[in-house]
């Protein structure tokens, strides 16, 4: 619809009525969750008593807060740890696929191009005992053959970052594919024409057109590793990241703590989102306009 055109208020009011059901649908919820966890009562839902920062920064008996639980903070940096991982790996194998992708040409690459994109369709949770299931074979019949113990196929962080890799590779490289898609590969034979070196090319002029797509695959990847939980719950071990924790402690019961993680988790999520929009614009435009 062309918005200079004239259109009938009940159009007009329909318009606005559907964007506000909408976005109250979106947020609501989560305004709600915010506002009680700074409600003093024992219980995160209504009704309301008073205001406090006790489920932030408490630390007495009965009344525990976020930065005083040493377990939950404990699964905060486990989670962040385990995206940091993910995101280095997603990223540097993502790259090194659109340019597999892009710039090589061999037998069976649409058919790659395809099947690299069915992680994104499994359900996390068949992802998550298929990876269990395999690396647990692996590991038995490396301990069977080779009498070799190899930990890092059990149950852990290390078959957690593995499971949550096997699908965020995949955004990874879609992202940074539709990025590469664009280049002008004319650029680079120019530089190569002066005498530039491969890498001298790939740095001053490749890896900057891309930077911003790196930087957006990276973001979306840490995001989806942190948040993520039916993977995660299937080859988790004794170090429970933050989605298993809270899952553990809502079904002990839940308190407004959990409302505070929600409430910093959208800070924090919040404060991200805007430090990449408030990036210099001269890392979004072409290096080489």
């Amino acid at each position: 619809m062309i918005a200079s055109l004239p259109r009938p208020t009940w159009l007009r009011a329909g318009t606005v009525a559907y964007g506000v059901v909408f976005f109250a649908f979106l947020f609501l919820p989560l305004a709600v969750v915010a506002l009680f966890a700074f409600n003093d009562a024992p219980y995160p839902a209504p009704p309301w008593r008073s205001f406090t920062l006790d489920w932030f920064l408490g630390n007495r008996a009965g009344r525990i807060g976020l930065f005083g639980d040493a377990p939950l903070m404990a699964s905060l940096w486990t989670s962040v740890v385990v995206a940091g991982w993910v995101t280095g790996l997603a990223v540097l194998v993502g790259t090194s696929n659109a340019f597999l992708i892009e710039r090589s040409q061999f037998p069976g690459k649409q058919a790659l191009s395809l099947v690299m994109l069915a992680p994104l369709v499994i359900p996390g949770v068949i992802l998550g005992i298929s990876v269990l299931a395999f690396a647990s074979r692996l590991a038995q019949l490396a301990g069977d053959t080779l009498n070799l113990e190899l930990d890092f196929l059990r149950p852990g962080l290390p078959l957690v970052v593995l499971g949550q890799f096997s699908y965020i590779v995949s955004i990874t490289t879609l992202i940074i594919t539709a990025r590469l898609k664009r280049f002008d590969i004319t650029l680079e034979d120019a530089a190569y024409n002066l005498g530039a070196s491969r890498a001298a090319v790939f740095v001053t002029i490749t890896l900057p057109y891309l930077k911003p797509a790196l930087v957006g695959a990276a973001a979306i990847a840490f995001l989806m590793s942190f948040e993520n939980f039916n993977t995660t719950l299937m080859l988790v071990g004794s170090d429970a990241p933050l989605t298993v924790m809270m899952y553990g402690r809502m079904r002990e019961g839940a308190t407004p703590v959990l409302n505070a993680v929600s409430l910093f988790l959208m800070v924090a999520s919040a404060l991200l989102a805007l430090t990449l929009l408030r990036r210099p614009a001269s890392d979004q435009k072409n290096p080489a306009t």
